[in-house]
């Protein structure tokens, strides 16, 4: 048994889209301070295997499933407030998505949202989650004006921002720099290897360069299938299965 208590588990999931099953008897666990990487061809159930961790599949009415996904032991399709679970998990997709307002009430929205009115306390969110999103230096001489005048890659990391400002304990992040440029891919590289010490990460990326650098652990998924999960290093260099060493190589995906 794992000395470290897991943050999150999966176990025996299966997802049906009607009659179509989209992710089959999927098991995953994920620890404090780690994180992990989906990766797969397109089409292999990774980012909607991401989706059913704040609930999001719910908002699809041919969407079910079956198994249990646990987080702190609680499993999360019992009875639970999702509100509640989507503050504990935030969520960071892949085209950059601040709202139609300044720099600062993008930060703040969700808060404000739960009744925070305190103009002392909101600006200390403001400025220590920009501060953690690497964002502050570069904004905070221009809160007041318009999220849509930042480049892609400040208005990604406005959205991971956001997302810190609900004091989240696990970030899902759907492929976030396959909009952006090397230079702004790198500045969210390095950042989700800061935001680890204090968060649970799980991203998906169709770069396996990008999984190899930032992810602890890395999961494979092919047709709905999760086959192979383990340490990312042993994963790429060393991988268990030949359909996984296939997809790595470059002969399939």
């Amino acid at each position: 048994m794992s000395a470290q208590k897991e943050k999150l588990e999966v176990k025996n999931l299966d997802l049906f889209y009607g009659d179509v099953q989209a992710l089959k008897k999927i098991y995953f666990t994920l620890k404090k301070q780690e994180v992990s990487a989906l990766i797969g061809p397109s089409g292999c159930g990774k980012s909607t295997f991401l989706r059913v961790f704040n609930r999001m599949n719910d908002l699809i009415p041919i969407c079910r499933m079956q198994g249990e996904v646990l987080l702190d032991g609680k499993n999360i399709y019992g009875n639970i407030d999702v509100t509640e679970l989507r503050t504990r998990i935030g969520m960071v997709f892949q085209k950059p998505n601040p709202f139609n307002m300044s720099i600062f009430d993008n930060v703040v929205y969700g808060k404000r949202m739960q009744g925070m009115r305190d103009k002392k306390k909101l600006a200390e969110l403001v400025e220590i989650s920009l501060k953690k999103a690497a964002l502050w230096e570069e904004v905070k001489d221009r809160l007041k004006k318009s999220a849509q005048s930042l480049s892609g890659g400040q208005q990604q990391r406005l959205c991971i921002a956001r997302s810190i400002a609900m004091e989240p304990e696990i970030i899902l992040m759907d492929e976030p720099t396959s909009a952006l440029d090397p230079i702004a891919t790198g500045r969210i590289e390095e950042l989700i290897g800061e935001l680890k010490q204090e968060f649970s990460i799980i991203i998906v990326t169709h770069a396996m360069h990008q999984a190899a650098r930032v992810s602890d652990r890395t999961a494979f998924f092919l047709l709905g299938e999760l086959v192979e999960y383990g340490n990312t290093k042993k994963l790429f260099t060393n991988p268990k299965d030949k359909r996984t060493e296939d997809y790595i190589s470059g002969r399939f995906g």
